[in-house]
């Protein structure tokens, strides 16, 4: 008989997401995201960090002063990550297995690419705007999460 307590593959998927996450050179967020089709295959893995090409230690990773040093306005989140670092021409039917649930700027990518399930572990504040926004996209897109 083979074993019986082998991950379920929602926590296989979702272990590879915080394994992603563990990438990201941000000190104070940590984020992975791992997209995964209908057969159970991974087709696209990220986590948060600076655009390809910009040295991490020329761009800011806090919040201080203005807006122009906030990392808000430089940092790619892992859903968008993910989404670009796709192994396949189409997402559509897709589910993403992400640490935080998704900004409203990340729910826009995650509705355009097709993906149709949103999986996460964790959100940061559910009062939030961007995270109402996001949720009200989903909704309206019929993108379960």
């Amino acid at each position: 008989n083979g074993r019986q307590d082998y991950l379920k593959w929602g926590d296989y998927f979702m272990a590879i997401a915080l394994l992603a996450a563990k990438r990201s050179k941000d000190p104070c967020t940590q984020v992975g995201a791992c997209i995964v089709n209908s057969e159970k295959k991974i087709v696209g893995i990220g986590y948060n960090g600076m655009p390809n090409g910009c040295d991490d230690n020329k761009f800011p990773w806090g919040k201080d002063g203005d807006i122009y040093n906030w990392k808000s306005m430089y940092v790619c989140h892992a859903e968008m990550n993910a989404i670009l670092n796709k192994n396949t021409l189409d997402l559509k039917n897709c589910t993403i297995y992400v640490g935080r649930f998704p900004c409203n700027e990340c729910a826009k990518i995650i509705i355009q690419s097709g993906i149709r399930e949103v999986i996460y572990l964790t959100c940061k504040d559910e009062n939030d705007v961007k995270i109402r926004a996001s949720k009200r996209m989903f909704d309206s897109a019929n993108v379960e999460y």
